[in-house]
């Protein structure tokens, strides 16, 4: 199994630290969300007890985007996450989550690949910028999930997410001009 199949190793210390056992260092839970903005999963055990806190962790980075003000799930969601939990047996509200992001990343991985086939239309000029410019709306609008696309992270923030916006302008400015000779 290749490295990146098979999840991260994050072992959690008494000191409650979070230790990456593939780098040999320490890493904070900002690190794990970008691990998995990445396309990585993860798994989180405790050193001492041998217990899984993957779950735990996870929700609680989701906890921590949400204090700072970035809406990571509508507040409609919460009440039905919440509302799940009171179903005897859990109710279905698990299994659809899973099914609905499977869904996206299966949908996510087949736009991509059909505009990288053969395509008819990749003989329009222009038309790799416009595949360029779907693909970042399609990493800005899912947030990074992991798709069929490589890359994943922040977009759109810090030094980064400029330089691709700035290509995006280009890529666009380009376009309008090579459609305006053709008219």
């Amino acid at each position: 199994m290749a490295e990146q199949d098979k999840p991260l190793l994050i072992k959690r210390y008494a000191s409650r630290r979070l230790y990456n056992t593939e780098t040999s260092d320490y890493v904070t839970l900002e690190d794990i969300a970008g691990f998995i903005r990445d396309g990585r999963e993860v798994q989180i055990l405790d050193l001492k007890t041998g217990d899984d806190l993957t779950r735990q962790y996870l929700l609680q980075i989701i906890a921590e985007h949400e204090s700072r003000g970035e809406n990571v799930l509508p507040v409609n969601v919460l009440n039905d996450l919440v509302r799940s939990y009171m179903v005897p047996g859990g109710g279905v509200m698990p299994q659809f989550l899973q099914a609905s992001f499977d869904m996206l990343r299966d949908s996510q991985s087949k736009m991509m690949e059909n505009m990288n086939a053969m395509n008819p239309m990749a003989q329009i000029p222009g038309f790799e910028a416009m595949k360029a410019q779907q693909e970042a709306f399609l990493k800005a609008m899912t947030g990074g999930f992991g798709g069929g696309w490589t890359g994943g992270g922040e977009e759109g923030s810090g030094a980064e997410g400029e330089e691709d916006l700035d290509a995006i302008k280009r890529q666009l400015a380009e376009l309008q001009e090579k459609l305006s000779k053709l008219s």
